[in-house]
């Protein structure tokens, strides 16, 4: 049977590709497939950055599959480990993860863009958020799209469903990069490559930090910073690496990131 999810793994670089035509819509059981997916990468001490992306040029993902819901996948079904995506909700994710968009990106597939840590678009993609029109909610993106991106935008966005190119999103931040399509993928793994080069404990404190400041004031997150509260900062803290980070500096040359 074909898979609605293509996987290929290169040393410390994990990229998923989502593989469902026309739209590279998911359901519960591809949700529940990415869940596995991106558990396991979490799990894994020997992978350090993942990309995901869609099949073809059309679609990254139109994000939830409507027919499915209307043949009876129940729209708060079990979604699996992660919630929608095996991205939205997945606890402790702290691992830089790429999006590389390749077409549209709308609903679910906008949900999952914004659970990334870097977004980079083709020139014909483009972006929306059309729940609305089928009277339900984009409930992770109201809880996202406002803090990414200018309030009144964002809620343009949710109370219309109106469409952004990729010079608007650019414009306001959405996306970090356009490249032109047949460079997308060398481009997600030139990143990726440059993010298993580096430090993964400093990379899942940085992610530790981000998430847990979101909810809590800047004095109450830099305490916690500095008692070592946050297990990923007492990792760093107490590491083989924080040393040789110190060590290649005085002795100039580039350090060897072991992850312990």
């Amino acid at each position: 049977m074909h898979s609605p999810i293509r996987v290929r793994r290169d040393n410390g670089i994990l990229e998923v590709i989502i593989d469902r035509p026309k739209a590279n819509a998911i359901d519960l059981a591809t949700s529940r497939e990415m869940g596995v997916i991106f558990r396991d990468f979490r799990d894994d001490p020997e992978l350090r950055v993942a990309i995901i992306s869609g099949a073809g040029e059309k679609f990254f993902s139109a994000g939830w599959d409507l027919k499915a819901a209307a043949a009876g996948d129940a729209v708060d079904g079990d979604y699996g480990v992660g919630g929608f995506g095996g991205l939205q909700e997945l606890r402790d994710l702290n691992k830089p993860v790429i999006c590389a968009v390749n077409g549209i990106c709308c609903g679910g597939g906008l949900e999952i863009a914004l659970s990334c840590d870097l977004i980079i678009t083709v020139e014909h993609a483009t972006f929306a958020l059309p729940e609305i029109r089928s009277g339900t909610v984009a409930d992770a993106a109201s809880i996202k799209l406002p803090k990414r991106i200018p309030y009144h935008i964002a809620m343009d966005m949710l109370l219309t469903g109106r469409w952004l190119d990729v010079v608007e999103a650019n414009r306001w931040g959405f996306v970090n990069e356009i490249v032109a399509a047949d460079k997308l993928m060398d481009r997600a793994w030139e990143l990726a490559r440059l993010l298993e080069s580096g430090p993964p404990l400093v990379y899942a404190a940085i992610k530790e930090i981000v998430r847990e400041a979101e909810g809590t004031t800047f004095q109450t997150a830099m305490n916690k910073i500095t008692k070592r509260q946050f297990a990923t900062v007492d990792a760093l803290y107490s590491s083989e690496d924080q040393l040789e980070g110190a060590r290649a500096f005085a002795e100039k040359r580039a350090p060897i990131w072991k992850g312990k």
